[in-house]
């Protein structure tokens, strides 16, 4: 499929986009409309120019209201439905899904919000709303600017919804990037700030533009699908720009079960490390020709949280630990170095813990792609590096 020539995070959310997965990432910088009502501007003073983001809320409140009106014995009328159906936040839900070829129906939406169950929950939402509402996104966006260069911004439109589907999505990244979030009852507020960063960051190395990323332009078009699918290595570092730092745990406000599959994701770390080389090298040598078959194996890696986040976060946090945030940030926008810094990370602190490392063999002590018992984190092996370029990669 055609890849634009954009920074290494937004690459992958092409991809994303055109397969439709759920809540991957989004991308985009756009120009901010006026306030919807009721919505609630987030500005601040000395960095308005770099953040931008509005909550819109009037689908939902749009949808509680009518609610509201038929558990007080109200006629739901012409009206209502009307003021429901040209709220923005239900105009562009409306519009994503034409986007997918699949219309959203308005008689079908008042078969929905008329449905018993959407009545039994009723108070429930409205809480994680008006929860929602009271969310600090300003503090979000400092937090993943931080792990953003200087030039980037964060400009959005987060939208709360009451719909059928409980799937999430950004949409219109590359004009008008708009955040939809299901209206979750079992989302917390500060789940809901955790879950917002995590797309900012996206959002805000998009904002980038064309031209940010001149790292593909030697490569030959298997180098370039495999640099591009490096890309997706984003979302482990906008897990680290959420928590706001490596020493905050990526799941710091999660449920327990949420925290334990992390952790037990991470402890495959090696493993997962050596499929994805796999991954690329099947690219790179030929072995996956079409994007059908790049994406059918390529998207295996996401799961709930897949490889493609505890393997990136890991690789940030190594990388930030060992050079420090700005050369992480330079990786996060060039995944040839991504890789070389990450191996040299590890290698200077085995040398330093006393332990030998093979330079070069794609391990720390131990066999190609993995590590010996007690040698550290997995490598890279410089069949890869060399194959994408990356084994002159400065150090």
């Amino acid at each position: 499929m055609p890849r634009p020539l954009l920074t290494p995070a937004s690459r992958w959310i092409s991809l994303l986009s055109k397969a439709s997965l759920i809540l991957a990432a989004g991308v985009g910088a756009g120009a901010v409309f006026p306030a919807a009502t009721p919505s609630r501007p987030a500005a601040e003073p000395g960095i308005g120019d770099r953040i931008q983001l509005q909550v819109v809320t009037d689908e939902a409140e749009a949808v509680l209201g009518i609610l509201a009106r038929r558990a007080s014995g109200g006629e739901v009328g012409e009206k209502e439905w009307l003021s429901l159906f040209s709220t923005e936040g239900y105009v562009r839900l409306k519009k994503r899904e034409a986007s997918m070829h699949r219309d959203l129906i308005d008689a079908d939406f008042e078969k929905f919000v008329l449905s018993p169950d959407l009545a039994a929950g009723v108070a429930a939402l409205r809480r994680t709303l008006d929860a929602w509402k009271k969310a600090d996104l300003m503090a979000s966006a400092r937090r993943v600017l931080a792990y953003l260069p200087p030039e980037a911004r964060i400009r959005a439109r987060v939208y709360p919804v009451i719909k059928p589907q409980t799937n999430s999505f950004v949409f219109e990244p590359a004009t008008d990037a708009a955040i939809f979030l299901y209206l979750d009852p079992k989302e917390s507020g500060p789940q809901f700030e955790n879950t917002v960063a995590h797309e900012l960051h996206h959002i805000g190395f998009a904002s980038l533009g064309e031209g940010s990323d001149a790292t593909t332009g030697d490569a030959t078009s298997d180098v370039k699908a495999a640099l591009d699918w490096m890309g997706a290595f984003g979302e482990g570092f906008a897990m680290l720009a959420a928590a706001g730092g490596p020493e905050v745990h990526p799941h710091a406000v999660s449920e327990p079960e949420e925290r334990a599959r992390w952790d037990r994701d991470t402890a495959r770390f090696d493993e997962d490390l050596k499929s994805l080389e796999k991954f690329f090298l099947d690219i790179l040598d030929g072995r996956l020709k079409t994007d059908e078959e790049i994406q059918k194996v390529g998207f295996t890696f996401f799961g709930v949280q897949g490889p493609w986040y505890t393997v990136g976060y890991k690789m940030a946090v190594t990388i930030e630990k060992r050079f420090g945030r700005p050369v992480l940030i330079e990786c996060m926008r060039n995944p040839r170095e991504l890789l070389a810094r990450y191996n040299e990370a590890v290698k200077s602190r085995s040398a330093a813990a006393g332990g030998s490392s093979a330079a070069g063999t794609g391990q720390a002590t131990g066999g190609s792609g993995s590590s010996a018992k007690g040698s550290g984190p997995a490598i890279w092996s410089a069949e890869l590096l060399k194959k994408i370029g990356a084994e002159k990669t400065p150090s």
